[in-house]
């Protein structure tokens, strides 16, 4: 049993899915973390994760994730849900407009950082990536944050055009994953 602090109605769904069946509880604390500024996933969710288990004294999960885009030198990375507030998905691809359409030019990764602490422990990271490109313009209206413009490896239509009612992005549900592996090992 562990407390997903979140104020994500998607990440609680997602996780719900990934966690089906396997007998591992949580309950949600609908919180803000802090937003240490580091261009360090793991590092921004290790101390979230620690900050809140301190303070309810219960094993606690906090997930953070971003988009990672090679031409814009890992823009917006761990600011993705303030650039998204701040500018869109429109912003972004006015920043990349000139990059030429090519994967290699484009080429940019979805990372899922997953921040597990226990009372008395330190806390541990699991990441989750799945390598992408940006598309040249907004496609498709499933999902949510930079689904209309991310395309995944191996695909030719967005996870804005992809996703279905349900679907877990793959970047998290590698994170889930692995965060379900080291609970269940314990």
């Amino acid at each position: 049993m562990f407390v997903l602090v979140t104020n994500n109605e998607e990440k609680i769904k997602e996780v719900e899915l990934v966690l089906k069946g396997s007998g591992i509880k949580f309950e949600v604390l609908r919180a803000e973390k802090p937003e240490l500024r580091s261009d360090d996933p793991c590092e921004i969710v290790k101390v979230a994760a620690k900050t809140f288990c301190e303070k309810i004294r219960k094993p606690v999960v906090v997930e953070d994730s971003g988009l990672f885009i090679d031409a814009l030198k890992g823009f917006p990375g761990t600011c993705t849900a303030y650039a998204f507030k701040r500018i869109g998905n429109r912003g972004i691809l006015k920043l990349m407009k000139g990059v030429k359409k090519g994967v290699k030019n484009r080429r940019c990764w979805y990372k899922s950082a997953i921040g597990y602490c226990e009372p008395g422990k330190e806390p541990v990271c699991f990441l989750g990536g799945e390598e992408g490109k940006i598309a040249g313009k907004e496609k498709g209206k499933n999902g949510w944050g930079q689904d209309p413009i991310f395309i995944p490896k191996g695909k030719s239509r967005t996870y804005g055009e992809l996703r279905k009612q349900g679907d877990v992005n793959l970047f998290r549900k590698i994170a889930i994953d692995k965060l379900k592996s080291y609970i269940e090992g314990r």
